[in-house]
């Protein structure tokens, strides 16, 4: 089966690291893509729509070179826009895997948990990049920094700049997305983690319910799973989704 890999708020597909030849490796039966949403990586000359639906569109026409149905794996924002792409085409998803994810069926201040309200401000207006990715890996990960783990987003972020028009535009999107209420044709399977510092997991296990689907919980990581526990995540899509 293909996969498409989907990041969240202000990542791009670099931003996985690894993780995805990881995949291929664990899953060698399986395809494994990336797509980088409207100012974001290679899409960055492209303006961050303001709604998700606008969002799954791109990322629609983006990959129109792939075969249907996908599978879709979404952390974040990503997860959004996975969701939405799974409840408006589901002849278009084959799976559907939402990490680390949120809606409006959660309280605002779950979505992004109010210690965290200040520093994300502080974020966007920060000048210094190399600062600026610093602190986002010190608030998504549970884990110690990794030199190397830095550098690269550093690396990224001084290459493919992201602009703060689009990081406004996609904190806009998301916190208008709440998701039709009907549930995907597909299955679905929603991961966290209990100590994500970011997004409350609750948000998560709403989700989980709302979608009437399996929830998995990590019990240490972080809000990028992928980062602080990628052999996790593939023992769960091992588990869920096991090759035939």
């Amino acid at each position: 089966m293909d996969w498409l890999l989907i990041r969240g708020l202000a990542r791009e597909s670099g931003h996985w690291g690894d993780w995805p030849d990881q995949l291929r490796r664990a899953r060698p039966e399986d395809r494994f893509h990336t797509v980088d949403l409207p100012g974001t990586g290679l899409a960055r000359d492209f303006r961050s729509p303001t709604s998700i639906a606008e969002a799954r569109q791109f990322a629609d026409r983006a990959t129109r070179r792939l075969p249907r149905p996908l599978g879709l794996i979404g952390l974040s924002l990503g997860g959004m826009v996975a969701l939405d792409w799974a409840l408006n085409r589901p002849e278009d998803c084959a799976s559907l895997v939402l990490i680390s994810s949120s809606s409006r069926l959660c309280s605002p201040w779950r979505r992004m948990r109010p210690a965290q309200w200040v520093p994300v401000m502080r974020m966007l207006t920060q000048a210094d990049s190399d600062a600026r990715e610093r602190a986002i890996l010190a608030l998504t990960s549970n884990r110690p920094i990794r030199g190397e783990v830095a550098q690269q987003w550093q690396a990224i972020q001084r290459e493919r700049p992201l602009r703060r028009g689009d990081v406004i535009r996609q904190l806009y999107a998301a916190s208008r997305y709440k998701p039709p209420q009907k549930l995907p044709g597909m299955p679905t399977l929603v991961l966290a983690s209990y100590r994500d510092r970011l997004t409350d997991w609750r948000c998560s296990r709403d989700l989980a319910k709302s979608l009437g689907c399996p929830l998995e919980l990590h019990s240490s990581a972080g809000h990028d799973l992928p980062l602080d526990d990628s052999s996790w995540l593939i023992e769960q899509l091992n588990t869920y989704f096991p090759v035939d």
